[in-house]
């Protein structure tokens, strides 16, 4: 199981950036899947998450209303739609599948399968 996450990079406060995190050897439309972050010094923390058919979503409050999660099966790809980033949001973002699909949680100890992240560093 492989899930490599993409589209890190620099931008500017206000602007937009979509994340993309890409899975193999798992059909996403099985598992319900996760965005966390680790910012510099700090612990990782939940971000985004949705379920297994793309019903529900739950989001920390941090982002909610500049953040979008998405999926798209065919793809097998998972998406984090960044709006109106704050240099807050500056941080190493990972992808995460979690085998029980029906369910989303905020929990990093639910998911069973994480990639090696996308750096996301946003200027002022």
């Amino acid at each position: 199981v492989q899930l490599q996450a993409s589209g890190g990079g620099l931008v500017q406060a206000g602007g937009s950036l979509r994340l993309s995190c890409a899975a193999s050897g798992l059909s996403i439309s099985t598992y319900a899947m996760g965005w966390f972050r680790q910012a510099p010094g700090k612990e990782r923390e939940f971000v985004a998450a949705i379920n297994w058919i793309g019903t529900s979503t739950i989001y920390a409050d941090s982002v909610t209303g500049r953040f979008t999660i998405s999926r798209n099966g065919a793809e097998n790809t998972v998406y984090l739609q960044m709006n109106s980033p704050k240099p807050t949001d500056t941080a190493v973002y990972y992808c995460a599948a979690d085998r029980r699909g029906f369910g989303i949680s905020r929990s990093q100890l639910d998911y069973d399968y994480w990639g090696p992240g996308t750096l996301v560093t946003v200027s002022s």
